[in-house]
């Protein structure tokens, strides 16, 4: 059986739009594909269990398991309190047994199991369980993921591969992610230039999307303690830019492209009419405004409200104000759902387009 284990440099990186595209990709050469988080901190209450809302997507756009097999794609949840717990009462060989037993499992009948860490490959240290001694544990080989750019990627991969190696792991070689189109063919040059002199292999360098990295209002309203006024039958849309309205209507509608979601006081019915009248030039009978936030917990008014009813788009009120709110929604980490079809189809595309797969599997 072939395993592979997805690490990074850091968090956000692109491990599971990595794993994700790797698995569907797969899925046309094994009839038989499994996968593993072993250590999630993001985790989803299902059917009473903690899962890692990575595994909940994988199973769910790859069906790569049944719905019992979930616990075992998730063994541990690293949930609040968990990593203070640990330390008063350290119990090493349980979380091992745990995740021995679930990779077990997994294995079952399967042709290929992908591994996905977590963080970046001292994650987990801090319950001797990080990602370095987790890929050892499963005795599989190490890709890790890093962010677009030369310096930086190169300084990181070295740091991160030197963990690995400390533990005997085998780092099969780097996948570069998120590199600006603009500069593709120059970063795409240099890091593979700049590895092969430290040994390590180039799997693949794929360009930055800036669709996979946008929100959806849906998202906002979930992660936040905002109050849904009107629109939540369009609380699917996606948000390409966020605007703040700090200035003069006039100025701010300078800056709003089509799906902006636009962040006011309560009292700015200026500014938000504004707005209301800016459409689509590929579409005129749809606004640009993907969203609404009103700040400062002010209600608007009955005839303000009736035109944001009228809008078809959703409005969310906020009791913070305006700096903090924008803070929030920048802070946002934006993770592929199940439901974000048009991500999965880029995330499977751009794996197939610029990722060595067969040199995977030959060092597998």
């Amino acid at each position: 059986m072939k395993k592979i284990f997805i690490a990074a440099t850091k968090q956000n990186d692109g491990k599971t739009t990595v794993s994700l595209g790797l698995i569907c990709n797969f899925q046309q050469r094994f009839k038989k594909v499994g996968f593993i988080k072993p250590i999630g901190q993001r985790y989803l209450e299902e059917d009473g269990l903690k899962i890692d809302e990575d595994s909940i997507l994988i199973e769910e756009v790859c069906r790569i398991g049944i719905k019992s097999s979930l616990k075992d794609m998730s063994p541990i949840a690293v949930e609040k309190g968990f990593t203070e717990k640990y330390i008063s009462r350290p119990n090493k060989s349980l979380i091992t047994r745990q995740i021995n037993e679930s990779f077990r499992r997994i294995c079952r009948g399967q042709e290929l199991v992908v591994i996905e860490g977590t963080g970046h490959a001292g994650v987990g240290s801090v319950f001797d369980h990080s990602n370095a001694t987790v890929s050892k544990l499963l005795g599989s080989k190490v890709i890790i993921v890093s962010s677009g750019g030369v310096g930086r990627p190169i300084d990181e991969i070295v740091l991160n591969k030197a963990l690995f190696d400390k533990e005997g792991v085998k780092v099969l070689g780097v996948i570069i992610n998120k590199v600006l189109p603009e500069k593709f063919d120059k970063i795409n040059d240099m890091v593979r230039k700049g590895l092969q002199w430290k040994g390590i292999d180039v799997l693949g360098v794929i360009p930055f999307n800036p669709s996979l990295s946008y929100p959806t209002v849906k998202q906002i309203l979930e992660e936040t303690n905002f109050q849904l006024l009107c629109g939540g039958d369009f609380l699917e849309s996606y948000i390409s830019k966020v605007i703040v309205g700090a200035m003069r209507p006039s100025n701010a509608l300078r800056y709003m492209v089509d799906d902006s979601l636009l962040i006011t006081p309560g009292d700015s019915d200026e500014m938000v009419k504004a707005a209301l009248s800016c459409y689509r030039d590929s579409d005129k009978d749809r606004l640009k405004l993907s969203g609404l936030v009103i700040s400062g917990g002010m209600m608007p008014e009955k005839e303000m409200m009736s035109l944001l009813e009228e809008a078809k788009i959703p409005v969310l009120l906020a009791s913070l104000d305006t700096y903090t709110v924008s803070s929030l929604i920048h802070d946002l980490t934006v993770k592929i759902r199940p439901e974000n079809t048009a991500k999965i189809n880029m995330a499977v595309k751009l794996v197939k387009d610029y990722v060595d797969l067969n040199k995977i599997l030959k060092g597998m």
